[in-house]
């Protein structure tokens, strides 16, 4: 009999699973080199070099360079820096709000968590897409906007997990064995509730930051996105698609950011599918 504990035994089928190990993998040198981006290239973001437009992959330029003469591999491995950063914020702004909407509807139950969640019906019938469009349109293209915006339209299904997990943790033995003894709620829901549906939340989370990832492209690609000089995989890609229909020779241009972003969102969907195989063993064998 093993005496190893949930998470051990979770990480340890996590370790074994070679799909979500070369994911992390990807992703952890994905992420390393956009970090490392100023020292990787020996050009600055937004210089620019008009004698050197439109130029292929070289020695001198790896990636090659835009119309403006930039070099493709800063611009990418920048551009890499304002994408990761949108997937994590947008993931914690709906993180935050998902977890806490879904605790409460699930703690109070009754007409409190039938209106919460009938609430959380009506937004899902929106087009959400629509939505962080109309947003960003009106408040205007701002970066905290974004984050705002497609954190704000992420939060739902997260909701509906945590509060399908508190109504199957409220009524467990160790529950209300806490609330005969007197526990403050407070105290029985942060220290002993919340740290048994870490597993579903953390699961969902690594498969809502390749969603915000592709969300935040698609409104790059609209315009509606990050704004130059700044850049992101999504907005250097819609460059590229632009540059490809007026010089049919520069394929570069779109090949490169549109390769870091499959691979990024390709590795979190590996590891999200790792996590939830490791938490959750039985939905692998009965797949």
């Amino acid at each position: 009999m093993s005496h190893e504990g949930p998470w051990r035994q979770a990480f340890r089928r996590l370790r074994r699973n070679r799909a979500a190990m070369a994911g992390l993998v990807v992703l952890a040198l994905v992420i390393l080199s956009a970090l490392a981006a100023p020292w990787l290239t020996p050009y600055d973001f937004d210089e620019q070099d008009l004698v050197s437009q439109y130029q292929g992959p070289s020695w001198e330029h790896p990636f090659g360079t835009d119309p403006n003469g930039r070099d493709v591999l800063t611009r990418v491995l920048f551009g890499g820096r304002l994408s990761l950063a949108v997937g994590a914020v947008a993931t914690l702004v709906s993180l935050i709000i998902g977890v806490a909407w879904g605790m409460t509807a699930g703690w109070l139950g009754g007409w409190v968590d039938n209106g919460m969640m009938r609430f959380v019906d009506m937004l899902y019938s929106l087009p959400f897409m629509f939505f962080v469009i109309l947003l960003v349109a009106y408040f205007g293209q701002s970066l905290v906007l974004l984050f705002i915006a497609l954190g704000a339209v992420q939060w739902l299904t997260m909701s509906r997990i945590v509060r399908g997990e508190m109504k199957r943790l409220r009524h467990a033995e160790f529950v209300e064995a806490g609330m005969a003894l007197g526990l403050p709620r407070r105290n029985l829901v942060l220290r002993h509730i919340l740290p048994n549906m870490l597993g579903p939340i953390l699961v969902y989370t690594t498969l809502t930051v390749p969603a915000v990832m592709l969300e935040e492209a698609f409104l790059s690609f609209l315009g509606l996105g990050v704004q130059p000089p700044m850049a992101s995989w999504g907005s250097l890609a819609n460059e590229g698609a632009s540059a490809l229909n007026a010089v049919h020779s520069s394929w570069w241009l779109i090949l490169f950011p549109g390769t870091f972003l499959a691979l990024t969102l390709l590795s979190l969907n590996f590891v999200g599918d790792g996590l939830r195989d490791a938490f959750d063993p039985k939905t692998r064998r009965t797949a």
